[in-house]
């Protein structure tokens, strides 16, 4: 479990980082996963559940609302939710995570109402919760919306539907399937995600009893069943997680071996990091080694949905190519406000110009006022700011360790907690990597 210590980073850079990592399972599929757990009528084990703050608040959220959840060993969860006692959500830890939302059509199923908490997370763009709320009306719910809470009631079973997300939003997909596995009759759910972390959850959604098929261009359709049992599932190593460690490899230059992925998840990342000059060895059927392999070229990069380059990709990656020489471009296409972590890099001494324009082809933001797209002129040598520097978002935090690595000078980071949300204690786990990092 993890237990933050500590407000703050002190991290003193310039020096290449080298050693080995084993990553963390994925939070974008633990938290999921937990939640999916309290669809069953029996309880669940989740193995290789990360030692991060996410999963402590989601922990926290189950409890709160009657779901017995123990740790068997430090990586080890068991999911009880016959204790499931109540349709409403009140734990205030929940506003700071998107997972409550995701509760919503546990609750359903299994009192016909919910109550949740308006929902906040990392700001990074308005990651409107519309998407769900219009699902679970397709699917016979009624919602209705304050300021500080959303309910939905559903006056019988919920039944199957014919549901087109107008993007292929990762949290609507899980939304859709969770009220689809216990619906009556069958749903069609089209433009879904499928992410790795989406197909990891359709396989434990299958083992508990679920009926789900994938098909071609993005449409998933599910046979509703009566009841779903509890299971056994493996948390999915975390190709986010992964690709931060690369690029801070690669930045510094230095040599970092990463366990416990399965490469094929890091898709077109490895394409992108091979373009800008990194190198990468299969040196394990779950271990990547990632290096310079020669001076850093510019690229053009454009964020998108799977299996493009994923926006949890860009934030680290962006301080990488501050060190190549030439003008790099990135066209943000997922989230609408996801580049003001750049205005701290050129405090440090990066020259990077944000714009409301696509750069690429035209995304859903074009014309509409949103800073989305990024030149970054490089190389650029960093110096450490003479102020400490607040962490941002989760993301960005980790964007703001890599720079600091490669600063020159002293750089203190406040706010760790958004990043050890999702990486966990970062003294820790750097340990031995000549990575000269503590906490206050």
């Amino acid at each position: 479990m993890h237990q933050p210590l500590a407000n703050s980073y002190t991290i003193t850079g310039g020096q290449p980082l080298k050693g080995e990592i084993t990553c963390y399972g994925a939070k974008n599929f633990a938290t999921k996963a937990m939640v999916a757990a309290c669809l069953g009528q029996s309880p669940t084990i989740l193995t290789n559940v990360p030692p991060i703050g996410d999963v402590d608040i989601t922990l926290g959220l189950l409890k709160s609302v009657g779901v017995k959840v123990s740790w068997l060993d430090e990586k080890t969860l068991e999911i009880d939710p016959r204790g499931l006692n109540t349709s409403q959500v009140k734990t205030p830890d929940s506003r700071s995570n998107r997972i409550p939302i995701l509760l919503l059509p546990v609750l359903l199923h299994r009192f016909g109402e919910a109550e949740i908490p308006r929902l906040d997370g990392c700001d990074i763009g308005k990651r409107k919760i519309d998407i769900h709320e219009a699902a679970a009306v397709a699917f016979g719910a009624t919602i209705e919306v304050d300021r500080e809470h959303m309910a939905a009631k559903a006056a019988k079973k919920l039944h199957g539907t014919q549901f087109t997300l107008n993007y292929p939003s990762v949290g609507a997909t899980e939304t859709c399937l969770f009220l689809a596995v216990l619906a009556k009759g069958t749903s069609i759910i089209s433009n879904a995600a499928i992410e790795p972390e989406i197909m990891h959850l359709i396989m434990m959604l299958r083992a508990m009893g679920a009926i789900i098929f994938v098909s071609p261009g993005r449409e998933i359709r599910i046979e509703g069943v009566a009841t779903l049992r509890g299971t056994t599932m493996h948390c999915l190593g975390d190709r986010i997680e992964v690709a931060s460690w690369a690029a801070m490899a690669c930045a510094t230059g230095g040599e970092l071996t990463v366990h416990g992925i399965l490469p094929e998840t890091m898709n077109n990342f490895l394409a992108y990091y091979r373009q800008v000059g990194g190198g990468f060895d299969l040196v394990g059927p779950q271990s990547l080694r990632f290096y310079r392999a020669g001076p850093l070229q510019p690229i053009m990069l454009e964020t998108d949905v799977y299996p493009g380059f994923a926006t949890d990709w860009q934030q680290p990656f962006v301080v990488l190519l501050t060190q190549a020489s030439g003008v790099s471009a990135v066209h943000e296409t997922v989230y609408e406000d996801r580049l003001g972590f750049t205005h701290a890099l050129n405090t440090m001494g990066a020259k990077i110009q944000l714009s409301t324009e696509c750069i690429g082809k035209p995304c859903r933001f074009e014309h509409k006022g949103h800073i989305h797209s990024a030149l970054i002129i490089g190389a650029t040598p960093l110096t450490a700011p003479s102020a400490p520097l607040e962490v941002p978002d989760l993301r960005g935090g980790l964007a703001y360790v890599i720079a600091a690595a490669l600063a020159q000078g002293t750089t203190t980071l406040t706010g760790i907690q958004k990043i050890e949300r999702g990486y966990g204690s970062l003294p820790e786990r750097l340990k031995g990597m000549n990575f000269n990092i503590s906490a206050q």
